[in-house]
């Protein structure tokens, strides 16, 4: 296992303005850079986060001109780090748009990307809902990547919510996991760190989660980006409404301590399912 580095979880308060966005964002890359960060991580919409009152995204850009990607790739290899850009939106071929995330390395080169598989439709109450699906496209493929400090599992947000993808995740070998989020903040001050938490303990793996923090418009974003270890002990803690650096040092050697104490993923056994219930013929 490699020797310890040091992850920023740079959490930012993205707007409708693409420009004044990314020149932020780069301020704030750079802050981490200097603090010693080896490893960047942003959160999901990084670079524009405009939502109509339908919850549904607007403005995704072809991958080819999007500003933010020649952006950070360049940075990454002027600063000599690794960058998880979080998430932008690129065009889908059905017309709506991939949530799409991108790992680049210190070279600057893209080294893996992943689009966001489970889509935020909920309705919350008050008038407080979200339909993912009207704009944007599911993926269909679970990604890990190498890094130089292990294999990074990669996710998105509400995919928090679906453990049996972080179990796979883990099993093809991922050390870290990562939830780039926008989460809400109704829904974050109950679920948040719980379901963080409970994705670490499960698979003894790190987890890394940049959340956007403040207001969007009419929308909330609950902040709080952590940092958490295989044992499920949070290491680093954002703010809740700013905007922040959030630094943590990380020993990969824990990933490996932690399974050998409650070796779980090897404790799991194939089982017959119960048949999925049938719905009620009133409904």
């Amino acid at each position: 296992m490699s020797e310890k580095f040091k992850v920023a979880l740079v959490q930012t308060c993205a707007s409708g303005d693409m420009q004044q966005t990314l020149v932020r964002a780069e301020e704030m890359a750079r802050q981490a850079a200097a603090e010693g960060a080896d490893l960047l991580q942003f959160a999901e919409f990084f670079s524009c986060y405009d939502i109509d009152d339908e919850g549904i995204h607007t403005g995704p850009l072809p991958e080819e001109s999007h500003p933010a990607l020649p952006l950070f790739a360049d940075l990454a290899k002027e600063l000599g780090v690794w960058i998880d850009l979080g998430s932008i939106t690129v065009p889908a071929p059905d017309g709506r748009a991939y949530n799409r995330q991108y790992v680049i390395d210190d070279q600057g080169i893209v080294r893996a990307t992943y689009e966001k598989i489970h889509l935020f439709d909920v309705n919350l109450g008050d008038d407080d809902r979200y339909r993912e699906s009207a704009s944007l496209a599911p993926g269909e493929r679970a990604v890990v990547t190498d890094t130089p400090w292990g294999k990074l599992g990669l996710s998105i947000c509400y995919d928090v919510r679906f453990p049996h993808l972080y179990r796979d995740l883990a099993k093809a070998g991922a050390d870290f996991l990562t939830v780039p989020a926008a989460f809400t903040h109704k829904t974050g001050q109950d679920h948040w760190h719980v379901l963080l938490r409970a994705r670490a303990i499960e698979t003894g793996c790190f987890v890394l989660a940049t959340c956007q923090s403040g207001r969007h418009g009419k929308a909330r974003t609950y902040g709080h980006s952590l940092v958490i270890g295989p044992w499920g002990d949070i290491l680093a803690e954002g703010p809740e409404d700013e905007e922040a650096v959030v630094i943590a040092e990380i020993d990969p050697a824990e990933v490996a301590k932690v399974r050998a104490r409650i070796p779980a993923l090897k404790h799991d056994r194939p089982y017959d399912k119960p048949e999925p219930a049938k719905a009620d013929a009133a409904e």
